[in-house]
């Protein structure tokens, strides 16, 4: 059985603590409209769809008017950002994960639901971006998460086979793209989770697994 060649990270509230940040941004852009989100949905319908998605469902939910939509969003990526400078800073436990599985040979890469712009600004803020080979948006797919394609798409740039693949994920919609793309995962509650131990753990597991298979 093949073993493991790398590592896929998604981004908000796996590298980054980020969650809250896009919550609270888009909350800010939709209180001008007299809207929001509450918590318990955000939780539980919410969490780790793209912004474009959020907004196609509060329409269907909340009749929130499509022509808003666009600025919005714009509204939106403007806040994530301001909270993103204000916020994101290198986690020592992150950097050294990424940096020793890197020396170890893995080759790691961060799929996000996310925009470009935000992944290369927290990636860079948080000093991450030197251990990744690269990182794909929900700019660079067709389908964002729950589907897998962003994964299958990492997995093919990075030339490896599902099944040498682990995917570290924190929320439904990303675990399911995980599952759904073949390979193994990791979940994790939060940023604490996603260190150096738990992933080593999880390949040892995974390593003794394809042994007795």
């Amino acid at each position: 059985m093949p073993k493991i060649k790398a590592i896929l990270f998604d981004m908000d509230g796996v590298l980054v603590d980020a969650k809250d940040w896009h919550y609270q941004a888009l909350n800010r852009a939709l209180n001008f409209f007299g809207m929001d989100i509450d918590r318990y949905d955000h939780l539980v319908t919410y969490d780790g769809l793209p912004t474009k998605k959020k907004l196609e469902m509060l329409t269907l939910e909340k009749n929130l008017p499509k022509g808003l939509h666009s600025f919005i969003y714009k509204l939106k990526q403007e806040y994530t950002v301001n909270e993103i400078i204000a916020k994101c800073k290198p986690q020592f436990t992150h950097q050294y994960a990424l940096s020793r599985l890197n020396k170890e040979g893995f080759q790691l890469a961060v799929c996000s639901n996310s925009i470009r712009e935000t992944i290369k600004l927290m990636l860079e803020r948080a000093d991450l971006v030197q251990y990744c080979a690269f990182y794909l948006s929900n700019e660079d797919v067709e389908f964002s998460k729950p589907h897998p394609e962003v994964y299958l798409k990492a997995m093919q740039k990075l030339n490896v086979s599902p099944k040498e693949c682990l995917i570290i994920e924190d929320n439904p919609q990303g675990l399911k793209a995980a599952e759904e793309s073949g390979a193994h995962w990791l979940e994790v509650r939060d940023t604490l989770d996603v260190n150096y131990e738990n992933i080593i753990g999880r390949i040892k597991e995974i390593d003794s697994e394809n042994h007795h298979a």
